[in-house]
């Protein structure tokens, strides 16, 4: 099996749970606000954040607009009445408060650890969020550095932010770098795009419908024991 010197983890849906931190944050806001919150509402929320995002990563929108539209829309359709900057600001807050981990994160960033090799975070996420989980989190040691999209100007799965990240990373051969992400669209065709091996994280087994081929596919963390 090949092995591996540096690993690129994306954040969200990788190395931390995501999902759970957007219900504790949207839970937390509306008891805040004194709002009725119903998982019907996450999951309305969950919809039209896709929707909005997917209009941003297209260049349709730019991120400060996508986040409040986000909020502008599920309160007009739920009936609230609120400032959804104001709503935003503080959402953001809590969701950097977030740092729930996926199944076996904090054993494998450990383990890569432990051998000498070096892991780096990769994400499209919100800058002071992701910053704000990042370094609050169990394995925030384990993190030689991490690259925001809204920081570096630009995003996986573009070139020019491979270029970046690799500008400022060790200087490594690209046949021992591995990107690991939950994305196809995003970390796979990324790595496709940026020459380095790439590991699909399936956890809930979704069948690629697409044309990005993943150098590899995992469903837990644990395997990626093998390319450490």
């Amino acid at each position: 099996m090949k092995k591996y010197d540096l690993f690129l983890f994306d954040a969200d849906g990788t190395l931390y749970d995501y999902d759970k931190a957007e219900k504790h944050a949207l839970q937390a806001m509306f008891a805040h606000c004194n709002f009725r919150y119903a998982d019907n509402i996450l999951a309305r929320y969950r919809e039209i954040n896709e929707e909005v995002w997917d209009d941003y990563e297209k260049g349709g929108l730019s991120k400060s607009d996508m986040q409040t539209l986000r909020f502008s829309r599920l309160f007009e359709e739920i009936g609230i009445e609120h400032d959804a900057v104001d709503f935003n600001a503080k959402y953001l807050a809590e969701l950097g408060k977030g740092t729930f981990l996926i199944d076996g994160a904090e054993e494998i960033c450990r383990d890569i650890v432990s051998q000498n090799k070096s892991i780096f975070i990769v994400t499209n996420g919100i800058l002071a969020t992701q910053e704000a989980r990042i370094k609050h989190s169990l394995i925030k040691d384990y993190i030689s550095d991490f690259f925001v999209s809204e920081f570096v100007g630009y995003k996986k799965p573009e070139r020019e932010y491979f270029e970046y990240v690799f500008s400022r990373i060790p200087k490594i051969a690209k046949e021992k770098i591995l990107i690991i992400g939950d994305s196809l669209a995003n970390d796979i065709a990324g790595g496709n795009n940026a020459g380095i091996d790439t590991c699909w994280f399936n956890e809930n087994e979704n069948e690629n419908h697409t044309n990005t081929i993943p150098t590899y596919e995992i469903k837990k963390l644990s395997e990626l024991q093998k390319f450490v």
